[in-house]
């Protein structure tokens, strides 16, 4: 049976969880819920959610990308928190995309029922779990394929553990072609290789062709023109390969939503350009009664951020940065120079460094000195160890507003790489509370 995310509420607390408040071990989360736990009782450094902005998070991507004709399939590796990956499902997602086999196979423990392997599938052992699922008649899944070794390696995969019969799937396997771009990630690299593999998964006895699909997001890093070019360019491809396809009789439009095509794009960071893209195909489908299943799969838009997603995001205006570290003052050893005892260990890095927003009042305490805040305009983190970041003053020679044993608040920047620090993140139901009012749990 799978399992019920209400059942993680009776999860014990433990010494182990890194940041929950000492008197939490030997209780369960629902347990230690129901004594209104506040933020200034967990240790730092400390990651922590907005359940408000969540909501209205995933309600505005939810209602954007319906308002362009396309379907939302978040990216469940951004948070592996089953609890977040219902909020978008409840709100009107089609489905989960992951990214790896052990990412799908904690999905449909927790009874996740369509789900999108954005990559190859190749390891024997992952495979065999995929046939297994594919027994249950409700579980919908396609994972993607880019070459022709990758149709080979699969074939050799499933003869290797299913072995001595002629129909060794329940069901075949359904794929998307993926198309790359020269000097990009992965992804056939012309059309005519993307078609030619086309044929190749036509031939094969395990597996079923139902669309094409690719990630824009590595062409570009911001939005200068040339970024936004080489992201318009390579959507283009992605909707003329799958004319092409239809155009030659590889790809044949269902009867039924069972066999819609797919055609799959969407990070969080040119979600506009694959709207704009798609929306003429998605115009001409309607005028020719062709069903398509048009699949965004922005996952970091649930939590938007203080940093690459902020400056990049075309909702940036619509989304709330729904995360947030705390780290504490440790040292202060020269006027400009503080160091917190959270670093790379603790908070994402990859995207830009932590955005000091001001000493959190109510995680302080008495060293608030009685205010209720002070803002850190003038301050930026410049580097990160460890456990540790440099808060520095913008200015030389100027001092930081900070003492030892404050607590600073951080925003943080690209979601994908800040869940995987805890087991447990504290939620808040909005910013400025410190009422901690859910644990979200996380399966990295």
């Amino acid at each position: 049976m799978p399992r019920r995310i209400d059942d993680l509420a009776d999860e014990v607390l433990s010494p182990a969880d890194t940041g929950v408040p000492a008197r939490a071990a030997g209780l369960t989360v629902r347990e230690f819920l129901t004594t209104a736990p506040r933020l200034g009782e967990f240790w730092t450094p400390l990651t922590v959610l907005d359940a408000d902005a969540m909501r209205i998070n995933a309600a505005t991507i939810q209602a954007w990308a319906e308002s362009k004709g396309m379907e939302l399939m978040p990216h469940g590796k951004t948070t592996m928190a089953p609890a977040l990956w219902n909020l978008q499902l409840e709100m009107g997602a089609t489905g989960l995309t992951l990214a790896t086999p052990g990412q799908v196979r904690t999905a449909r423990s927790f009874g996740v029922s369509s789900i999108m392997l954005a990559n190859a599938i190749v390891a024997p052992s992952a495979l065999a779990f995929v046939a297994g699922e594919l027994a249950d008649p409700d579980f919908s899944f396609r994972c993607w394929v880019d070459s022709i070794a990758t149709v080979d390696a699969m074939e050799r995969g499933l003869a290797e553990v299913l072995p001595g019969t002629d129909t060794p799937l329940p069901r075949r396997i359904d794929v998307l072609v993926e198309l790359g771009a020269p000097g990009g990630r992965t992804g056939a690299r012309t059309l005519e290789q993307a078609v030619e593999l086309a044929q190749r998964v036509i031939d094969s006895p395990a597996l079923r062709l139902v669309g094409v699909a690719g990630y824009e997001g590595s062409l570009g890093h911001d939005r200068s023109p040339s970024a936004l070019a080489a992201v318009r360019g390579y959507l283009a491809d992605l909707v003329a390969l799958r004319d092409l396809l239809l155009d030659r009789e590889l790809l044949t439009p269902g009867r039924t939503a069972a066999d819609d095509i797919i055609v799959s794009a969407g990070g969080s960071a040119y979600l506009d350009l694959v709207a704009e893209a798609f929306a003429p195909a998605i115009q001409a489908d309607a005028a020719a009664g062709r069903r398509t299943r048009w699949i965004l799969r922005s996952g970091a838009s649930l939590l938007h951020d203080h940093g690459f997603y902020r400056g990049i995001s075309p909702l940036d205006d619509l989304l709330e940065p729904a995360m947030r570290g705390y780290a504490r003052v440790v040292s202060h050893p020269e006027p400009g120079l503080a160091l917190l005892d959270g670093g790379k260990r603790d908070f994402p890095y990859d995207e830009g460094l932590p955005v000091p927003l001001g000493v959190a009042a109510a995680l302080t305490g008495a060293a608030t000195r009685g205010e209720d805040a002070r803002e850190l305009a003038a301050a930026s983190v410049t580097a990160l160890n460890d456990q540790h970041a440099f808060l520095r003053a913008d200015e030389p020679g100027e001092s930081l507003p900070v003492e030892v044993g404050d607590v600073v608040s951080l925003g943080l920047s690209h979601p994908c790489t800040a869940f995987d620090k805890r087991r447990w993140l504290p939620v808040v139901e909005r910013a400025g509370s410190d009422l901690v009012v859910d644990l979200v749990r996380t399966f990295f």
